[in-house]
C-alpha cells in the first residue's frame, strides 16, 4: 500500500481583525446597556448583572490578543454583536467555498502540479453554512477538479480526521492526491454577549494536499495517524435545520430565554480537565506504537484552543517545558480557528527541519474528538 505525504499547504486570512481592546469595548458597552435595561429585574434578584470584561482577563484565560474575522463592524456594534454576512444567491460562490478556494489555490501553487492529478476534495470543518450541496463539491467545481468530494465535520478535529481519511484513500489506491480544505467562519456561531467565550474564535481557511509517496517530491511523510472520539456535552452547538425556528421567533441569544444553546457553548473547566490528559496520553501511546520517543519530537503543531491547554499538553508529551519553537502558538494573532488551527501552525512554522526529523500535528475538540498525525521531513 502506498504511503501518503503532506505535499503542500495553503492559508487564507481575512483582511479584517479585532483586537482584544476593541472586543472588550463593544462587550462592555453592550453589558452596560443590558444592565440598565434590566435594572429592575436585577434589583429584584431575577437576573444577574452582566460583569464587564477586560483585555487582561482575556489574555490570561486564553492567550489570545486578536482574531481575524470576515466582518468586524457587526461584531463591534453593541446593538448587534454578530457579524454582517449578507446571504448570497445560489448562483454565487458560497462564503465557505470562496475562503476554501483561496487557501486551496495557494496550496496548489506551492505544490506545482496540475489539479488534474487530484482525485478527491474533502471539506473538513466545524461550521458548515448549509447541509447540502456539499461545500466540497462546490470547491471541486470552482477549481476544475474531477473525481469526488464530500464534507465532514468532527468539530475542531476535522482537519486531522480529514488528513487520515485522505491518507486512507491513497493507501487503498482510490486516488493519487487529495485536496483537504478547512474553511471556518467561527464568528457566525459565537455568542459575543457571553463574557466567558466572546473572545475565543476567529475566521480563516486552510488547505492541505495529501499525495501518494511514490509521486511526491519533498514534503512530509505521514508516519501514522490515529483518531479518537468520546461523547461529551461539555462543548456543544445545537444550531441546525430542525431548530432554526427558535432563532426566527425574534428571541435573540442575548435576551432572557433566548436560544443561547444554538450558538457555541462550553463548560471550559470540565473540558480542560477531560481533554488535556486524554490527548497527552493519546500522543504518547501513538508515538510508542510508531517506535518514536515523544521527548524527541522536534515540533508540536497542536490545535490552537487555549494557551494553558497547549502548554500543559506540551509539558506532558515532552516531559519538560517546551520552547516556543517546539510548541508552536499562533493563538495570539489568530485566536481559536477550530479545525484550521493546527494547520495554520504547521503552515506558518514548519521551517528548520532536516530530512528525517519528526513533528506532530494534533487536534482536539468537541465530541470529544482528537486526532494525531506524526510527520517526518522528506529529503
Amino acid at each position: 500500500m502506498p504511503n501518503a505525504v503532506i505535499a503542500a499547504t495553503g492559508l487564507f486570512t481575512p483582511d479584517q481583525s479585532i483586537s482584544n481592546a476593541e472586543l472588550v469595548g463593544a462587550y462592555n458597552a453592550w453589558a452596560e446597556r443590558w444592565n440598565a435595561e434590566n435594572a429592575q429585574a436585577i434589583a429584584a434578584g431575577e437576573l444577574e448583572a452582566r460583569t464587564p470584561s477586560s483585555t487582561e482577563f482575556i489574555e490570561k484565560a486564553s492567550g489570545i490578543r486578536s482574531r481575524f474575522v470576515l466582518d468586524k463592524t457587526g461584531v463591534l456594534d453593541p446593538a448587534r454583536m454578530r457579524p454582517v454576512l449578507p446571504e448570497r444567491s445560489n448562483d454565487e460562490l458560497s462564503i465557505l467555498a470562496e475562503m476554501a478556494v483561496k487557501a486551496a489555490q495557494q496550496a496548489i501553487a506551492a505544490w506545482g502540479k496540475p489539479v488534474s492529478e487530484i482525485g478527491a476534495v474533502l471539506c473538513a470543518a466545524s461550521n458548515m453554512q448549509r447541509p447540502y450541496p456539499a461545500m466540497a463539491i462546490e470547491v471541486q467545481q470552482a477549481l476544475g477538479i474531477e473525481g469526488f468530494a464530500f464534507d465532514m465535520n468532527v468539530a475542531c478535529s476535522s482537519a486531522t480526521f480529514g488528513i487520515k481519511t485522505a491518507a486512507d484513500f491513497i493507501a487503498s489506491g482510490s486516488v493519487k492526491a487529495v485536496l483537504m480544505v478547512n474553511p471556518e467562519v467561527c464568528s457566525a456561531h459565537l455568542n459575543y454577549t457571553d463574557r466567558d467565550s466572546h473572545f475565543i474564535f476567529g475566521d480563516v481557511a486552510t488547505a492541505v494536499i495529501v499525495e501518494a509517496e511514490d509521486q511526491a517530491t519533498g514534503g512530509w511523510e505521514i508516519l501514522g495517524s490515529r483518531l479518537k472520539t468520546v461523547f461529551s456535552n461539555n462543548i456543544r452547538n445545537n444550531f441546525g435545520f430542525l431548530n432554526t425556528a427558535a432563532l426566527a421567533t425574534g428571541a435573540a441569544p442575548d435576551t432572557p430565554g433566548g436560544p443561547t444553546d444554538k450558538l457555541f457553548v462550553q463548560q471550559g473547566r470540565k473540558v480542560f480537565k477531560d481533554v488535556v490528559p486524554m490527548v497527552a496520553e493519546m500522543i504518547v501511546d501513538h508515538a510508542a506504537e510508531l517506535g518514536l520517543d515523544p521527548a524527541g519530537l522536534k515540533r508540536l503543531w497542536l490545535h490552537q484552543a487555549n494557551i494553558n491547554m497547549n502548554e500543559m499538553i506540551g509539558r506532558k508529551v515532552l516531559g519538560r517545558d517546551p520552547t516556543p519553537e517546539e510548541n508552536v502558538i499562533i493563538l495570539d494573532d489568530y485566536a481559536n480557528t477550530s479545525s484550521a488551527g493546527s494547520i495554520i501552525a504547521f503552515h506558518l512554522h514548519n521551517d528548520g527541519f532536516a530530512p528525517g526529523e519528526v513533528g506532530l500535528i494534533c487536534s482536539f475538540g468537541a465530541g470529544y474528538s482528537a486526532g494525531t498525525v506524526f510527520v517526518r521531513k522528506r529529503g
